[in-house]
Order: structure tokens, then C-alpha cells, then sequence
């Protein structure tokens, strides 16, 4: 990709957000995924180490970066409260990141939004406003800041946002300290900007690959077009990767610090959903397979006989919803993934 000026965080500036954050998020562990199912779908000199981070407090890395904003506040902007557009997890966050610092929480959901999703954020203390779907979420978390004073905490562009994210890379980067190669997945950038930025900078060999829905594909199209864009529509079952526009924040780290980008199917998510249960007992949402589904689908190749670093970013989703997709997934091992 290509470079652009603009000021990243340091190592320095991710050591100390980590220590800001302290222990109100946690430092998830690495497994050293091995066993019968992995090592046949690779090549067999392929490493593979998954960062657990559907383990983070509310299910998913997003605490990383709302609570970094939400202590960023002063004491007026607390007293307003804060607001936010997501279709679950970072709304869920964005709930316990206001609980943590005192302050109240509306959050804007499409009506699409997993239930569960929507009763854990009421759980957390948060305003929940539905509104048809994620374009007229997005217009209407604006109005919500421009009418009552709420700070926004927007769910993937900003440079706390990518600050609180880069301390999983630097994490990740720690704990593992041979990385060849590292697939994180792609919504609006958040998580991949702050994570590409930490790890390249920690192991600059390291190769940094995002990976996205077919139907939500905002990031590649935007590094094609050297500029951030928006797509009309979103299809995918991974809701948590659906966005639709890039940032420019996000975007230019993306632009400097991420060597690649590819897309996987709906049907690939599925099985890569069912082979985590099956083999690494995980119960993971579609963009917590992401990563695995890119691992296994159009880099396994490109990986061959590398040390990756794969995460497994979220777990956020109601039994019935994960046992129909995992239903599917698992009659599409060989056709999706072939194993």
C-alpha cells in the first residue's frame, strides 16, 4: 500500500494507552492453534496463533478503543453523555465504557441488530434508539450529538480509536514474537488501523493483511481509489464488518501500515465458524471468523509455511443465530474452505 504523511501513534504512545486503559480491559491470551482439523486444511509447516480477543471484556476488542475516548472526557462532556451508531458491539462497549467513567449512553442500532446485542447494551445502562438500517444510523447518531450535546464516540475513526486498538497489536506482537504474518478483519478500520500500526512497527517483517466481506468491501475499494469512499448497499452476515464508508484517519494507517487486503464469502464465514467450535470449542459471531476464513480460503498460500498471527476478534451472538449459521457451515468444509 502506498505511504502517506500523517502522524501515527508511537510505541511509546500505545504503552502508555495501555497503561491508561489499566486493568478495565484485559490482556487476552494467545493459543497455539494445533490438531487434526488445522494442520489438514494447511500447509503443513504453516504456524498458526490465534489471538483471542472474543475473551475482552463485552465479548469483543471494542473496549480497547471507546474506553480510551470515554476517559479522554472532561467532566461537562461526561455530564452530557455520549452517543454512538453501531449494530452491536461497539454500542456495547460504548455502554460500558460510559458506565466505567459516570456517564450516560444513547446508543443508535439498526433494527436489524441481534437482540441480544440490543439487551446487553440496556443491560449496561444505555439508551437504545432502532432506526431502519446503517445509513439512516449514522444520520441519525448526528443529529443525536448536534441536538443534545453528546459526545460521539464514533466506532471506528478516530485516533483514540486506533490508539485503543494498536495496544492488542502491540500485545499480539509481544506474545508472539516471530510473526511472518498477521490477518485481521475489516469494518470501517478501526481495529486493523491501530493493529497494523503497532505490529509493524514491533516486527517490521511481519506482513499485515485485512481481510472483508464480499458484500461490505469499503476498505479495499477505498485503497484502490487512493481515498476513502462509501458503498450504497452492505450484504453479509457479519454485521459487526458491515460498514459503509471509510475514515480518513483509519484509512491513511491502513494506506501506510497494510500490505493487503482480501474479501471472503458468506459461505466461508459459516464454515469457518463451524471449524472454530469444532476444533478450538469457540463460539464466535461471523466477523470473530474473519480472520480464519481468510487463513483458510485466499491466503492460505500466500501463508504457506509462515508464522500467523490470526484474531479472533468477537463473540457477541445469541445461541439460535450461531447454531443456524453453524449448521450451514459445517455441510461447507470442503466446498468453501476445502478441507
Amino acid at each position: 500500500m502506498n505511504n502517506t504523511a500523517q502522524r501515527h501513534p508511537t510505541l511509546d504512545d500505545i504503552t502508555a494507552a495501555r497503561n491508561t486503559l489499566g486493568d478495565r480491559v484485559r490482556t487476552t491470551p494467545v493459543w497455539d492453534w494445533r490438531g487434526d482439523a488445522i494442520d489438514g486444511a494447511l500447509d503443513a509447516t504453516t504456524r498458526v496463533a490465534l489471538k483471542l480477543e472474543l475473551l475482552q471484556v463485552t465479548g469483543t476488542f471494542k473496549p480497547r478503543g471507546a474506553l480510551l475516548n470515554a476517559l479522554a472526557l472532561s467532566s461537562s462532556e461526561r455530564a452530557r453523555g455520549v452517543t454512538t451508531v453501531s449494530a452491536g458491539n461497539h454500542a456495547i462497549a460504548t455502554a460500558y465504557a460510559a458506565k466505567t467513567v459516570g456517564a450516560t449512553a444513547k446508543v443508535v442500532m439498526p433494527r436489524t441488530a441481534n437482540p441480544a446485542r440490543v439487551e446487553k447494551c440496556t443491560r449496561l445502562g444505555a439508551e437504545v434508539v432502532l432506526v431502519a438500517g446503517v445509513h439512516e444510523a449514522f444520520a441519525e447518531v448526528e443529529r443525536i450529538r448536534d441536538e443534545e450535546g453528546r459526545t460521539f464516540i464514533h466506532p471506528f475513526e478516530s485516533p483514540r480509536t486506533s490508539l485503543g486498538t494498536a495496544t492488542c497489536g502491540l500485545e499480539f506482537a509481544t506474545q508472539v514474537s516471530d510473526l511472518d504474518a498477521v490477518i485481521i478483519p475489516i469494518g470501517g478500520g478501526g481495529l486493523i488501523s491501530g493493529m497494523a500500526c503497532a505490529i509493524k512497527q514491533s516486527q517490521p517483517a511481519c506482513k499485515v493483511f485485512g481481510v472483508e466481506p464480499q458484500g461490505a468491501d469499503t476498505m479495499r475499494r477505498s485503497l484502490e481509489a487512493g481515498e476513502p469512499v462509501s458503498i450504497d448497499k452492505v450484504s453479509t452476515i457479519a454485521d459487526s464488518l458491515a460498514a459503509p464508508h471509510s475514515g480518513p484517519y483509519s484509512f491513511r494507517l491502513c494506506q501506510r501500515f497494510v500490505d493487503d487486503v482480501v474479501l471472503v464469502s458468506d459461505d466461508q464465514l459459516r464454515a469457518a465458524m463451524a471449524l472454530l467450535f469444532s476444533a478450538m470449542k469457540l463460539a464466535v459471531e461471523p466477523a470473530g471468523a474473519a480472520a480464519t476464513a481468510a487463513l483458510l480460503g485466499p491466503l492460505r498460500e500466500r501463508v504457506a509455511g509462515k508464522r500467523v498471527g490470526v484474531i479472533v476478534c468477537g463473540a457477541n451472538i445469541d445461541i439460535d443465530t450461531f447454531y443456524e449459521l453453524t449448521k450451514q457451515g459445517a455441510g461447507q468444509f470442503r466446498t468453501a474452505i476445502k478441507l
